[in-house]
């Protein structure tokens, strides 16, 4: 998701948004372990992306 979309979002919607990028992290570092993980840059692209949720989310409070 692009920075202006998630801007646009309220809080709670950022929270909704942050733990289905949890859940996907999760879901990465399992496949990592288990050797599966076809992607590997996808963990870093969900994990910077959790960081600018974290960031906005600070920012609006």
């Amino acid at each position: 998701m692009e920075l202006k979309q998630m801007r646009q979002k309220s809080a709670d919607e950022l929270k909704a948004h942050l733990v289905e990028l949890q859940k996907e992290r999760f879901a990465l570092r399992m496949q990592k372990a288990t050797g599966q993980l076809a992607k590997t840059h996808e963990a870093r692209r969900v994990r910077r992306e959790i960081a600018r949720v974290n960031t906005l989310l600070g920012a609006k409070k």
